[in-house]
């Protein structure tokens, strides 16, 4: 069994309390199933949860929307979750939804796990979605390091040139300078172009 999963069916188990329907979507081979669980009206969180995290892992990107709004959600263990599924899915829809949710202002303070995601993805929307939720969290007394942290790390990643300006910015923060050294030591450097003559 997966390490990941392994982990979530022991968290859902306690939430669940075990009835009889933990234990069939634990036991399931049946995608049609779990895909089940998530359209039908009065399933609990946690059955949502578990039906969408083992449909991404085998990749039926049914679990999708499912996914997309636990990687939203105010618990972390479910953002964690859904992010390790989103990743393994395939759904190429994935680093937008991911680039949405980071960029959303209004929801920032849950912005952690779509932003490691999109360094994770190394999609076209990653490094702009990155340098443009980093640079809103370079303002002064901003409260949500950890997420402008993750950007900056996530960058690093990406070794996108673009990210440059706003790296440089994040060296002046304490709580970014260093991994902003390390971020901006990973970026190639570009060379001087030749001035026409």
């Amino acid at each position: 069994m997966d390490e990941e999963l392994r982990t979530l069916t022991e968290r859902l188990r306690q939430e669940s309390g075990v009835p009889a329907a933990y234990v069939r979507l634990v036991a399931t081979d049946d995608l049609d199933e779990l895909a089940d669980v998530l359209t039908a009206s009065g399933q609990p969180l946690w059955a949502r949860e578990l039906a969408a995290f083992r449909l991404g892992l085998a990749g039926d990107r049914r679990a999708f929307e499912a996914l997309v709004l636990l990687l939203n959600h105010r618990d972390p263990q479910r953002c964690a979750s859904a992010a390790y599924a989103l990743a393994r899915l395939g759904d190429p829809r994935t680093a937008r939804a991911a680039a949405t949710l980071a960029t959303n202002e209004l929801r920032v303070a849950y912005a952690l796990y779509p932003v490691r995601l999109l360094a994770q993805l190394r999609a076209p929307e990653s490094a702009p979605a990155l340098i443009t939720t980093l640079a809103r969290r370079l303002k002064p007394r901003d409260p949500y390091r950890r997420v402008a942290l993750a950007c900056v790390e996530g960058l690093g990643t990406l070794g996108d040139v673009r990210a440059a300006p706003v790296l440089n910015e994040a060296l002046a923060h304490p709580a970014l300078a260093e991994a902003a050294v390390h971020a901006l030591a990973r970026i190639p450097k570009q060379r001087p172009q030749r001035q026409q003559r």
